[in-house]
């Protein structure tokens, strides 16, 4: 069993990586350089690199979410051969700190993966394809932009529940994981506010 926790994390944190990586590379270098591009130059650039980016993106964050549920099966509903809750995510005093901050992780994650497969995707399976009407794709791109906005703020308080159950649930309660998560949006939006200006020159 521990074997099988040890590569369930393993997996689960690369393909945690090629998904928060391709959602960071999007709001951080892509939205500048599609804002800089006409419409010209978008025909030109996104056929060529939107299809393999977004391939990477949806099915990390696929299999995020599966070795996720997995992992959280094996760790906080499995014990002595048995399935069910056990001490790391309850006691008879309650829910523990540990797994009210891995819940908030969950939580966010999974809006995140369903902003992926059930928001970006398709308006931009719809806009690389020609699906879209001219009259209608500045409504999906705004649409699939806020979603992927959405999921890049989402993404610093989600890392934190994820990171904090292992390392700072011993005596750390809600104030802290309101803390750490308010810290973590923080940092994002520095990242998204510099986006645009960083990187601009050698």
């Amino acid at each position: 069993m521990d074997t099988l926790q040890f590569f369930l994390r393993w997996f689960h944190v690369i393909a945690g990586i090629v998904w928060i990586g391709h959602l960071y590379f999007f709001n951080f270098v892509n939205v500048p350089l599609q804002g800089a591009l006409d419409e010209a130059g978008k025909k030109a650039v996104n056929p060529k690199l939107m299809p393999r980016a977004l391939w990477w993106f949806r099915w990390g964050a696929m299999l995020t979410f599966l070795t996720g549920l997995l992992l959280f099966s094996l760790v906080y509903m499995h014990a002595a051969g048995a399935w069910g809750p056990n001490a790391l995510f309850s006691t008879e005093e309650g829910l523990t700190d540990r797994a009210a901050w891995i819940l908030l992780g969950m939580l966010l994650g999974t809006i995140m993966w369903f902003n992926v497969w059930f928001i970006i995707w398709p308006a931009q399976k719809r806009l690389l394809s020609g699906q879209v009407p001219a009259e209608e794709m500045a409504a999906v791109r705004r649409r699939a932009a806020l979603a992927s906005r959405a999921n890049t703020y989402l993404s610093g308080p989600m890392l934190v529940g994820m990171l904090g159950a292992g390392h700072m649930s011993g005596g750390f309660g809600l104030g802290a994981l309101l803390a750490w998560s308010a810290l973590a949006l923080v940092a994002v939006w520095l990242a998204i506010f510099h986006s645009g200006r960083v990187g601009t020159s050698v």
